[in-house]
């Protein structure tokens, strides 16, 4: 079976890959959700028969179309009938209101904008209208629908730009990244078997379908021939009876997603909540090692992160059979063909199949490269001997305290280690006299002991650090600020609040 998935990544575009998946196993299912079962098969033919209600309403190849689906076995239809066509797709994550949307309809052009009518007590139809987007239909419970037949050829080449996807936008306003199917392609492929994942597997989908990690995900359950289970509303407790239902063998999302799992299991000690579980995986966003510890430890099943964004879906992923050491402390080793370069300061730049092709802003492309045709991504990191990749922070994220270069990641790896510190971030805040002082922003598990900035520093010195990286301010909240993807924290917001200058 392995050959197969090989064979089947050769795919040209992402129609292709469905097509040939759907004639090797039609019959196997490939989404779960609740009662309802989608197999490879039951997936080619729906999507061609709404690709051929979409062509009826005058969807061709290159018609821009904007879809702001949740996470629904008819959203993967719809957009896989988008394929089928050869239309250009701009996913919108469902919590987007009308400044981010309004924003992505105009930037794109779109020509056709599909909605969920009312969901989760919005009402996307209206906001739809109330920003003159064009060719609004809601596309939930059913999908358009027609006969195949009047459709031309499926697209031939993977190398067109056929996907606008946007930025969190959380500084600004957001950038619509631009994707071909090759590159998605690349970036599924690359993650598939970095896993080592096999027919036998059950995935889940606990994140937004409008995300990378949507195609980057059923790329990969297309080349392995596996199901994963869809989650339109994710929450614990209440998803596991679905997890357990279907016997998930690889769960995750993000670190947030990780630390969700392990706070399940502390309310079950010595009884896991998934009993099928065997991997962790995700990215996104920094892994503290003490989570990888805490996984092995209490979810007693394997953890791989990785290191993709939007403009990169796969760049590097942790191999379930790699030294402990290499998994808790590192992002993985990159694929073959993505080059990772590490300039003088230490900027990760990339190249390779996977990378967008650019944004729709011009500029924004020509800044975003540099001479060598590398992608400026703004992280700082480096490549251990055995090629594995460290992230030491962001450009923006290093805190300059009286001309010293302070990394908040560092920090925030350390307090992770504390037993009254459920998660933290830390961020440099304007001080008259240091330039930037550091603040430490906690959240605290159930029932731990009130934190204050002396115990904190302490325990800081005792673990190591330096003295001049320690922090001047502690502040404990109740939950810090995240974003609906992915739960990245929000540190603008972070610096917003606790930002007056003393």
């Amino acid at each position: 079976m392995q050959e197969t998935a090989h064979t089947l990544g050769g795919s040209r575009t992402l129609w292709e890959l469905v097509e040939r998946r759907a004639a090797l196993t039609p019959d196997r299912p490939v989404l779960l959700q609740g009662d309802r079962v989608l197999t490879f098969g039951g997936l080619r033919d729906r999507a061609e028969r709404c690709a051929a209600g979409l062509y009826a309403r005058g969807v061709r190849p290159g018609t821009v179309v904007a879809w702001q689906l949740p996470t629904r076995i008819e959203t993967a239809v719809l957009s896989f009938a988008l394929a089928r066509i050869g239309a250009v797709q701009t996913p919108l994550i469902p919590f987007y209101r009308d400044k981010e949307v309004g924003f992505a309809l105009r930037e794109s052009g779109a020509e056709f904008f599909a909605v969920p009518g009312e969901w989760r007590g919005f009402d996307h139809t209206e906001m739809a209208r109330r920003l003159g987007a064009r060719g609004v239909f809601e596309a939930y419970a059913s999908l358009p629908d027609g006969d195949p037949a009047v459709l031309p050829p499926p697209p031939a080449s993977g190398t067109d730009v056929r996907w606008i996807y946007w930025t969190s936008g959380t500084t600004s306003d957001p950038k619509g990244v631009l994707h071909t199917d090759r590159s998605l392609l690349a970036g599924g492929s690359c993650l598939a078997h970095a896993l080592r994942l096999t027919p036998a597997d059950v995935g889940s989908m606990a994140f937004p379908y409008a995300h990378i990690a949507g195609p980057d995900y059923t790329v990969m359950l297309l080349l392995y021939g596996f199901p994963a289970v869809m989650f339109e509303q994710f929450a614990l407790p209440d998803a596991l009876d679905e997890y357990r239902r279907h016997g998930v063998t690889v769960a995750g999302g993000s670190t947030a997603f990780y630390a969700m799992f392990l706070a399940a299991q502390r309310e079950r000690p010595g009884e896991p909540v998934i009993p099928t579980l065997r991997l962790l995986a995700g990215g996104g966003a920094p892994k503290p090692p003490e989570i990888y510890h805490a996984v092995r430890k209490e979810l007693g099943c394997q953890l791989t992160h990785g290191y993709g964004m939007t403009e990169v879906p796969m760049i590097t992923m942790g191999d379930p059979d790699d030294t402990p050491e290499n998994l808790a402390t590192t992002e993985g080793r990159p694929p073959a063909g993505m080059e990772i370069r590490i300039t003088g300061s230490g900027e990760v730049r990339l190249r390779g199949e996977a990378v967008c092709r650019g944004y729709l802003d011009p500029a924004q492309t020509a800044a975003a490269f540099d001479e060598d045709g590398f992608l400026v991504t703004g992280d700082l990191g480096h490549l251990t001997p055995s090629g594995h990749l460290v992230l030491t922070g962001r450009v923006k994220d290093i805190i300059i305290r009286k001309g010293e270069n302070i990394s908040a990641k560092e920090i925030e790896d350390l307090l992770h280690a504390h037993p009254d510190v459920g998660d933290a971030a830390v961020i440099g805040l304007p001080d008259a006299e240091r330039g930037e002082r550091v603040c430490a922003v906690v959240e605290q598990p159930p029932g731990a002991s009130p934190l204050t900035l002396p115990a904190v520093t302490a325990f800081l010195r005792e673990a190591g650090l330096s003295v001049h990286k320690l922090p001047e301010q502690l502040e404990v909240v109740d939950a810090l600020p995240r974003n609906e993807t992915l739960r990245k924290v929000l540190k603008y917001r972070l610096r917003e609040r606790f930002g007056r200058s003393r």
